[in-house]
């Protein structure tokens, strides 16, 4: 079952203070948008969410299938386009979001294999999650429940 993500504002503006278990990191703007640039911002730790689920999810299938796949390399960016150039989008007009990924593999693969590899990629659960309408669900929590 997935742990809890807790995220609280720091003493610097924008800095946030993430906790997963006991993992502590942090995000913040880049010093050009008013942050102090002591971390990813939250674009990145979405595409780092993705890469890391993608790389995982290859892994995990070349292990099953015992495929000399030796590294995975993947390199995301988020792209804001025109509709207009996006096949695959119901909106033909303003500007959408695109996440743009490029991945490599390293070891004695096929063709073939890095084929499936690709394909495997794409069925990751985060890919599937970004890539299908998910409601988020927002309360508000009475002020006794802040961390302190």
């Amino acid at each position: 079952m997935p742990r809890s993500v807790s995220v609280t504002s720091g003493s610097a503006r924008f800095v946030q203070n993430i906790s997963v278990d006991h993992h502590l990191f942090r995000a913040d703007e880049p010093s050009e948008h008013g942050g102090k640039d002591a971390g990813p911002d939250p674009h990145e730790l979405l595409l780092s969410a993705l890469g890391a689920c993608i790389s995982i999810t290859v892994q995990m299938y070349a292990d099953r299938k015992q495929w000399p796949l030796e590294i995975v390399h993947v390199v995301l960016s988020f792209e804001r386009v025109p509709a207009e150039d996006r096949i695959d989008s119901d909106t033909k007009t303003g500007m959408v979001d695109v996440v743009k990924t490029e991945i490599s593999f390293a070891g004695a693969l096929s063709e073939d294999q890095q084929r499936k590899l690709l394909e495997v990629a794409g069925k990751c659960p985060i890919h599937r999650i970004l890539s299908s309408p998910m409601p988020i669900q927002t309360k508000l929590l009475a002020p006794s429940s802040l961390p302190v």
